[in-house]
């Protein structure tokens, strides 16, 4: 039975569980956030002028920046009712300034540092401020103290960051500020004399958090078939360029069963039957958070070799032919980890597999290594498919 609501801000066992409307609102901006981060990462792989590694580096602390903000919103309507007003109000606000930060997102190291930096403080500690004042500082007055502090120590990074005229050192600005803010989310956001957030499985709708996190992946997978339809309308139709197309849509349609098979489909239960649903539910954020990177990137990976299948293959490419599909495994063995309190074979024998065909696949076209990839994950989906065959189906047992 969940926490009755005393205040009308608490959710209670009447709330229903499902997302609302204006969650799924607030997602399409988030749609567009995941495009604009991978145009930058497609232009530094194509540009020889950009520089990959710094380029991978920047679009990953935008990424994170964006990621904080939707993370905290579900955590928050996973806890409060989505239907007050209040609510509705921050989740408005959110959605605003999401949608700022993404359209910034292409010169967020350039022209548009400030917009982006300031738009991001702006809105993590308005709208913090702006509940607390209209809520009168129900349900935890204690609660608004402890993020502000947090945000506190961070936003003069952010803020600076975004000022200066140094590339470097606003990288370097960034990433402490990056840090800051994830360290107080992973943590409860411990603050002196007040300690860390407590909450427990009754405080949270298990199954709400478990269909927003079911939710972004699928964007992300969205995003990515986006991108596989926007490189193949672009080009020659050629039969190689067709096979990529072809290969690209295969690939995605692998992620997803790979995703929800098992372990993806039972997070709610997972999360009920935690003996600490706080920690269980963060931890799954971050696995979360590490599988919609490896689509990203890997959706990188499709429009590279749409676009040039049979063409020259730079050694880079391969951090996002191979390294998306390897980043997706690994969070997705965490998530397995996180529910099952183990890990399939079948992952660690395709992160290794992976791996292995670095050296094999350098060699080859840009066509061919993202087959090589896919294989991989047919590798995965097959294993899976005929363990579900010959065993029972599992119930969640959390590890803790």
């Amino acid at each position: 039975m969940r926490r009755q609501s005393s205040d009308g801000l608490l959710r209670s066992g009447a709330t229903r569980q499902r997302a609302t409307f204006l969650e799924l609102f607030l997602d399409l901006v988030f749609v567009f956030a995941l495009t604009r981060i991978s145009a930058r990462l497609i232009a530094d792989f194509t540009d020889a002028q950009r520089g990959v590694y710094a380029g991978l580096g920047q679009a990953l602390l935008l990424f994170l920046a964006l990621w904080a903000v939707w993370s905290v919103t579900v955590w928050s309507t996973s806890w409060l009712d989505p239907e007050a007003p209040v609510v509705q109000t921050v989740i408005v606000m959110t959605l605003v300034g999401s949608m700022t930060m993404a359209v910034a997102v292409p010169n967020a190291f350039g022209a548009r540092a400030a917009l982006f930096a300031i738009t991001f403080v702006t809105l993590q500690i308005g709208r913090v401020v702006y509940f607390h004042v209209a809520g009168h500082g129900r349900p935890d007055p204690q609660q608004s103290i402890r993020i502000l502090f947090w945000f506190g120590l961070s936003a003069p990074l952010w803020v600076v960051g975004g000022l200066v005229n140094d590339g470097t050192v606003r990288a370097a600005l960034w990433t402490a500020a990056v840090l800051i803010d994830y360290t107080g989310l992973l943590l409860g956001w411990p603050t002196p004399r007040l300690g860390a957030q407590r909450l427990g499985v009754q405080m949270i709708a298990a199954e709400h958090l478990a269909e927003r996190y079911q939710q972004f992946l699928l964007i992300a997978l969205g995003e990515a078939i986006f991108v596989i339809g926007l490189a193949f309308s672009g080009s020659e139709f050629h039969a190689d360029q067709t096979g990529g197309f072809v290969l690209a849509l295969a690939s995605t349609v692998l992620l997803w069963r790979i995703y929800f098979h098992a372990a993806g489909g039972m997070l709610d239960a997972a999360i009920d039957r935690s003996r600490n649903a706080a920690r269980l539910a963060t931890e799954m954020a971050f696995a979360h958070m590490v599988m919609i990177a490896g689509i990203v990137l890997t959706g990188v990976g499709f429009e590279l070799f749409i676009t040039e299948p049979l063409g020259h293959l730079p050694a880079v490419w391969l951090i996002a032919i191979l390294g998306g599909p390897a980043l997706f495994l690994a969070g997705r063995s965490a998530l397995e980890y996180q529910v099952f309190a183990r890990v399939s074979r079948s992952r660690t024998a395709g992160l290794l597999a992976l791996g292995l065909l670095v050296p094999v696949t350098v060699h080859l076209a840009p066509l061919t290594a993202g087959a090589a990839a896919a294989v991989v994950l047919l590798g995965v989906v097959t294993a899976d498919t005929r363990r579900s065959r010959r065993q029972p189906a599992e119930t969640p047992t959390p590890p803790f």
